[in-house]
Formats: structure tokens, sequence, C-alpha cells
């Protein structure tokens, strides 16, 4: 905000000095330049990184020694980003309407006119308008290596339904399917097959429960030493409902059959996993 108002205060004074006849720099160039609409296109968004209509207009690019450009871009209802990222982070800020914003394995968000979203560099995320409304921000970003967006797979209907206000929206929104962020960047396929076979088909089954599901994945996943499959199911785990005092007397009567070092292993990541809020 600080810096807003520092911007506002700078245009203020250039423009009391334009007023007055305007300023040229030392050596004799333009040390000022004002753009009107008419010197700007607007162009509608790619198809390949949006759904829905939207229509962006850039406000200005990054000049070296600048890294910063900004946009102004205008979502009708029901159009989004596809998600992405951006190395040094994103910042938007919101002048017309309803939109929404959500960040990868969170719930989705609802922004309004006069909201400012701050977006941490390599957070993968969307934003777009909500379903019934338009929405317009302001979106500024700072390019590094020359490059200030990375753009990852579109947000699909289901995705976008869990926003709040969005069709078919519940009292949360759809949890990410579970592969998708640990390999559906890299290797789709494999995670859609893992995510319908496995968790789609296997994980439903009435047979057993998913916190039962959960202690049996855990206690393979020890007793094969795969730590970093470990990792991610104590935390599905968690969801699933499996306390850390059933998770600790589960490794301490695994230790007798699987290993020591296995148990010792598992303690160790357990303790990460449990200490995370």
């Amino acid at each position: 905000m600080q810096v807003l108002v520092s911007a506002l205060i700078m245009s203020s004074a250039a423009v009391m000095m334009i007023a007055g006849g305007g300023e040229q720099s030392a050596q004799g160039g333009q040390s000022i330049r004002i753009s009107g609409p008419e010197d700007r296109a607007v162009r509608p968004a790619p198809s390949q990184y949006f759904t829905g209509q939207a229509r962006v207009e850039m406000l200005f690019d990054a000049q070296a020694p600048a890294r910063a450009s900004c946009g102004r871009v205008t979502f009708q209802p029901g159009a989004r980003t596809a998600w992405h990222t951006h190395p040094l982070g994103q910042t938007l800020i919101v002048t017309e309407g309803v939109g929404r914003v959500q960040e990868w394995g969170g719930p989705a968000r609802e922004s309004r006119s006069g909201d400012v979203v701050r977006i941490a560099p390599g957070v993968k995320h969307w934003h777009g308008a909500a379903p019934d409304s338009p929405m317009t921000h302001l979106a500024i970003q700072e390019q590094l290596d020359g490059r200030t967006v990375e753009w990852m797979e579109k947000v699909s209907d289901e995705q976008y339904a869990g926003a709040p206000g969005g069709p078919g929206a519940g009292a949360a929104g759809p949890r990410p399917r579970p592969s998708q962020g640990a390999i559906g960047n890299f290797a789709p396929k494999l995670a859609r097959i893992t995510d319908d076979v496995l968790y789609g088909d296997i994980w439903e089954r009435p047979e057993l429960s998913k916190r039962d599901r959960s202690l049996a994945t855990v206690a393979a996943l020890m007793a094969l030493n795969r730590p970093d499959q470990l990792r991610s199911h104590l935390r599905i785990a968690r969801q699933n409902g499996v306390t850390q005092q059933e998770l600790i007397e589960t490794i301490t009567h695994l230790a007798f059959y699987a290993g020591w070092p296995g148990a010792v292993t598992a303690v160790a990541i357990a303790r990460e996993v449990f200490g995370e809020k």
C-alpha cells in the first residue's frame, strides 16, 4: 500500500510539472512519457492460456534496468486463466467486478473491486471472473531472465465449479486430485491413471475405510523404505483421521517386523508432517 501511495504522489507531481511546461532529462531525452488509450492495443487473451472470453491491454512493458510490467485484463463471467506461476510473484489490483483466485491445493477465494491480491514467487495459481460477474484487474509482475510467467494446464470446469458462488459449489471447493501436484506437470498420463485407478477406484472401495487403507499404506511404505511416498501418505493419513499417536504406535509395532532403520526414518518423517500446520 505504501508503494501505491508513493506512486500516486509521484504521479501528481508529474502532472503538475507537465502542466507547467515539462522538463527534459540532462541528456536531452524524454524523461517522462504519457500514453493514452489510443496508443495501446487491446487484444483477446490467448486461448491456449485462458478459458472463456478475456482481453488484455498492456499498460507498460519492462524496460531495463526496470523489470516490472503491467497489463489490464478484463474477464467476462466465467472466464479465467490457466494454472501458472510467476518467478518473482505477481500483484493483482481488482478495479471492477467480482473475481476468483485460487492457489494449488487451497480453496478458491473471492476478490472484489478495490482488493489487492499478492501472489508469492513460484506459487501455482489461477485467477478470473466470477460465474455471474465480469472482472477487471491490473496485473503487475517482474521478469527474471526474460520470463514473467510459466503456463501450465487449464483450470477444469470441475475445479472452477468449486469456487465460491460457482455452479455446483458446496461448503468447500473440490480438492486437487492427489497425483497432480506431485507428477501431473511432468507425467500427466501417469498422474491421470494413478488418480483414476488407485485413488478413484481402489481408495473409494467400501470394503475398507480410508483410515484403514492409510494405515496399511503407511505400513507398506515403511517396510519398503520409501521415504518420499511415505511423507505424502502420512499427510493423507492425517486427512483420513489417523491420529499422531496411532501412527507412532504403528511405527513402533512395525519396527520389529520391518527393521529399526526404517522405523527411525519413519519417525523423523512423521515428526516433520505432524509439525506442519
